[in-house]
């Protein structure tokens, strides 16, 4: 089975403009990002909208295509660059790993743990990772996604809102009582399915919490889990990035940098 990572990027942010350039302890964000991926697999690229992101990857010698600007998630703009990158390298991939451009510190155990569910179970359409969430108060943050399971480890469904609810206990007991499970924003998909999930129109639900991933559950795909115990870090914010810089980028990797 063959993989590869591709790593969407855009310039263009209204947070924090320029980010995938920006400048971690003398690489830039996007050169950190493609490291800690290549450490899981030898196919990685960058999709790009940006010549200068084209050029900064260009420039530290890595894998980099650029994509159409009119892609409207970085799942859209996987799907365009497999096919550019397979026409490159000659190769055609099974599944396509789907690495978010601002997660520096992604470890490579997880991208390792999110291609296993495709390698135990070749029937799997999508993949993504969740993590036990600890702190009872995160259950009822919105930036906090919740995810519910049935039995084979597959998504039910993904919320904001803390599902699921429990009847008759104190909201200050809920982690005691259940396990929660938060979500993280890596994604693995088959090929073919990607090439599917494409051509869907947003939905209903996607909508209303504003996550893609609903509009791939309310057409029928299924979504299998790996679970983690990495907390990783995303960079949203320029202060994120001071946090990081301030506290030092070892903490974050967990090794070395």
């Amino acid at each position: 089975m063959n993989f590869i990572t591709i790593i969407p990027s855009r310039y263009g942010s209204s947070r924090f403009p320029g980010k995938p350039l920006a400048d971690i302890c003398g690489k830039p964000m996007i050169q950190r990002v493609y490291e800690q991926a290549k450490k899981a697999m030898e196919d990685v690229w960058v999709a790009t909208d940006d010549e200068r992101i084209y050029e900064a990857v260009t420039a530290f010698g890595g894998n980099v295509v650029m994509t159409s600007i009119n892609h409207q998630s970085g799942t859209d703009r996987c799907a365009e660059a497999v096919k550019k990158a397979a026409a490159v390298t000659g190769k055609h991939y099974d599944v396509v790993v789907n690495v978010q451009g601002d997660e520096p510190f992604m470890q490579p155990d997880q991208i390792e743990l999110v291609m296993d569910c495709f390698q135990k179970d070749p029937t799997t359409e999508i993949a993504t990772l969740i993590q036990p969430i600890l702190n009872n108060e995160d259950i009822f943050r919105p930036d906090m996604v919740k995810v519910v399971l049935d039995h084979q480890s597959n998504a039910i469904y993904f919320s904001r809102s803390p599902i699921p609810y429990q009847v008759g206990v104190e909201q200050s007991k809920w982690n005691e009582n259940l396990t929660y499970y938060g979500h993280i924003g890596l994604y693995a998909y088959r090929t073919d399915i990607l090439e599917k999930l494409t051509s869907l129109p947003k939905s209903s639900l996607e909508k209303s919490e504003s996550l893609e991933q609903l509009r791939w559950l309310e057409n029928g795909f299924k979504i299998k889990t790996g679970i983690t115990h990495y907390d990783s870090f995303g960079i949203d914010t320029p202060e994120d990035l001071r946090k990081v810089i301030e506290e030092g980028i070892e903490k974050y990797y967990g090794v070395n940098g």
